[in-house]
């Protein structure tokens, strides 16, 4: 596995918590139309749901006219959603009381976005599958164990481990454990699961800054170190357009394996950052270091310079996964633009002490360093 890979998986566990500071902002409403409310309302129970991925499927659930229930440990976030029930309890049947507040209830759907270990989706299958009629699991595109051609769809391999009783998570055991976890929730429902493998996953509330870095970067100006080339591919989904596409997949009833990125339209490195120079209205210039050079100064693709990685060998189809299947199915995509002036607003309500520790990307001294560095590589 390539050390991009890696960086990916390791951490891909991000992209489903955040903390929540003061209420949900305006610019998290998503992009279903709210006055066009379904025939029927759904009953739907969200295992999780407090964290950077559920706040927006649960508005825009709200905003179809839906009834939500949380199960939870009641840790993240207690206090978001006040007017929504709450059963606590733990994944981890073996802990405290386990699943036992869910025992005995029914809903309609069920969405798993908290599920990261096969005997833990397995009880919670297990005991709602005569709860529920439909079970959507939450994946990820790290599933994937061979990422080296563009235009990888669902039927692509996935990752297997040797010893499938392994739980701890690590940046080699997080996809192959979530492929498992896919497996064991469609054996468990069969017919009635829905996989959604979602790329980055980006916008406002983002905890991971693997996306924001680019547009406070940028915004910032001045010399921005850029990584590549300017027409290396990336892919990203705004969460709210995932979020409302969640729940459009629960009032069509729609099963089976889906890749969730995008934009729809094949994006590049070199758009992006267009994009965050525009929407910021800074006098930013970029300096192109090829992947080699970044290589040679120890500069990580996906980690310090974050949504790329670069388009060659083990991860020239990282960045170029087929997600016809999930558009032909509704799913819709948000202009970047919108994502970067939002993420931007978001960042700027933000206590200054965080807005001064971007969590992805290089630091401002570090990136002055590799700067120097390309320059005299190139005037040699």
């Amino acid at each position: 596995m390539s050390t991009t890979r890696r960086e990916f998986l390791s951490l891909s566990t991000a992209a489903v918590s955040y903390a929540v500071l003061g209420a949900r902002p305006r610019w998290t409403c998503a992009t279903q139309d709210a006055a066009s409310r379904p025939a029927k309302s759904m009953r739907i129970l969200i295992l999780g749901g407090t964290g950077f991925l559920g706040p927006h499927t649960v508005e825009a659930a709200q905003k179809r006219g839906h009834t939500l229930t949380f199960f939870n440990r009641g840790k993240t976030n207690p206090g978001l959603f006040p007017d929504i029930e709450k059963l606590h309890g733990d994944r981890d049947p073996q802990k405290g009381d386990g699943l036992k507040a869910l025992e005995g209830r029914q809903w309609d759907v069920v969405v798993d976005n908290s599920g990261y270990v096969p005997r833990m989706v397995r009880a919670s299958a297990e005991l709602l599958r005569n709860a529920a009629q439909q079970y959507i699991f939450i994946s990820s595109i790290s599933v994937y164990s061979d990422t080296s051609k563009p235009g990888l769809d669902e039927s692509g391999p996935v990752g297997k481990l040797e010893d499938e009783t392994v739980e701890k998570i690590t940046g080699e055991t997080y996809g192959p454990l979530k492929a498992l976890c896919e497996q064991t929730a469609e054996r468990t429902m069969p017919g009635r699961t829905t996989v959604i493998r979602p790329g980055l996953i980006v916008g406002p509330g983002d905890p991971s800054d693997r996306f924001t870095y680019w547009p406070v970067r940028v915004q910032r100006g001045g010399e921005v170190l850029a990584p590549g080339t300017p027409d290396d591919p990336v892919q990203v989904i705004d969460v709210r357009d995932l979020g409302a596409w969640i729940v459009k997949v629960i009032e069509d009833g729609v099963t089976g394996v889906f890749n969730a990125t995008g934009p729809k339209d094949p994006f590049t490195i070199g758009a992006l950052l267009k994009v965050c120079k525009s929407a910021s209205g800074s006098d930013a210039t970029f300096t192109w270091a090829d992947a080699d050079f970044l290589a040679e100064q120890k500069v990580t693709p996906w980690s310090e310079m974050p949504v790329w990685v670069p388009p060659r060998g083990d991860d020239a189809g990282f960045a170029q996964i087929d997600c016809r299947r999930a558009i032909g199915k509704g799913l819709t995509f948000r202009p970047v633009e919108d994502t970067v002036q939002d993420t931007l607003a978001w960042w700027k309500t933000l206590p200054e002490e965080r807005r001064g520790k971007l969590k992805a990307g290089l630091k401002p001294e570090r990136e002055v360093e590799v700067l120097k560095a390309w320059h005299e590589s190139r005037g040699k």
